[in-house]
């Protein structure tokens, strides 16, 4: 079957310190998912022989008469995938395209064989509950044919993902398992990244799941922009590129900025020539984030006294009545109409 037909996996795992264990979840004699079933069917998780056996004293070429030996007692399988699938990041023989997995007592026996007591632990502590839900679980034969990945194929919605669709989310995957390596490591070159790593990853994952809100997308922005210096001011591609965001957005609120000024002006007709102070106009007329840009630049901010705040406002509103084209103040009027005399 060509490369483009392939559907690429990355397998869920658990962590648990240095151990890591990649698992599927057994559905019926034929199907498997990769999640958990959102209706609560009879699903048996398995766990992948090679990482369960991984760092431990049993040498890798040994493995499969350990797989064997396992597989008699109903703790372990040979799983038989379709020749559709592939799997990142592990070397599976395309002829047979085949991978061994222990059920949750098969997991509890090898750990507490093989295992250090503080791994035991771990395994004990995270999958005790696992361990009561399957206890009476039939043992496993010794090999399963899985065609069907239930996960790609709801009643529902799902259609099938197109080529290119493929190739985006096989991208995605390797990216991710690509970071994965790297965390894995034993040493970390960038450690003081790694709650924006996770401040990401969590934003990412709200993304797919339509749950990403604006004060997420507001704590990740921040943290980007605090990650490293960027450079001069005059030469910095990240300050331009936000400048123009930043000015295509107030220029798109420049319509429903007129409305409000308009607005006030039929309000404050008969007392045009006695207006509110500075501070209460740029407030009451124009967008917050336009007075926090200026404030901000104009090197002023909420530990500002109050007696600078007040000197600097007028600039402030004369700026941002200018910016928008809408004059509301006489000093506005009277700069605007010289300007336009020149």
């Amino acid at each position: 079957m060509s490369s483009s037909s392939s559907i690429h996996l990355t397998l869920p795992q658990w962590d648990g310190g240095s151990r890591r264990i990649r698992f599927i979840h057994l559905v019926g004699g034929t199907s498997f998912r990769l999640t958990e079933s959102p209706h609560k069917a009879p699903v048996i998780p398995l766990y992948l022989g090679a990482d369960v056996f991984s760092s431990t004293d049993i040498r890798t070429e040994n493995h499969p008469r350990y797989h064997a030996k396992f597989a008699k007692k109903g703790l372990a399988t040979k799983i038989h995938f379709s020749s559709e699938f592939r799997f990142h990041g592990l070397k599976v023989p395309a002829a047979s395209n085949c991978l061994w997995f222990y059920s949750i007592q098969g997991l509890f026996r090898v750990a507490f064989e093989m295992y250090s007591k503080q791994e035991q632990l771990a395994v004990l502590e995270n999958f005790q509950d696992v361990w009561k839900s399957q206890i009476n679980d039939s043992p496993l034969k010794m090999s399963y044919s899985l065609s069907n990945l239930l996960d790609f194929a709801t009643p529902s919605s799902r259609k099938s993902l197109q080529p290119e669709q493929r190739q985006v989310v096989a991208t995605v995957k390797q990216r991710l398992h690509s970071l994965d390596d790297k965390l894995s490591s034993e040493t970390h070159s960038h450690t003081e990244h790694l709650e924006t790593v996770l401040l990401l990853l969590e934003n990412i994952d709200r993304l797919v799941n339509g749950k990403l809100e604006e004060k997420d997308v507001t704590e990740t922005v921040l943290a980007l922009l605090k990650a490293k210096n960027w450079g001069s001011v005059y030469s910095s591609s990240l300050l331009s590129c936000v400048g123009r965001w930043l000015g295509q957005q107030f220029h798109a609120a420049n319509s429903s900025i007129s409305q409000k000024v308009e607005g006030f002006k039929v309000q404050h007709i008969e007392r045009i020539s006695d207006l509110p102070p500075a501070e209460e106009l740029a407030t009451e007329l124009f967008p917050e984030a336009m007075q926090t840009l200026l404030l901000h630049w104009m090197g002023l901010s909420e530990e500002s006294t109050l007696e600078k705040r007040h000197s600097e406002y007028p600039i402030l509103l004369l700026i941002l009545e200018f910016a928008n084209h809408n004059l509301i103040t006489g000093v506005a009027h009277v700069l605007y109409s010289s300007l336009i005399c020149k």
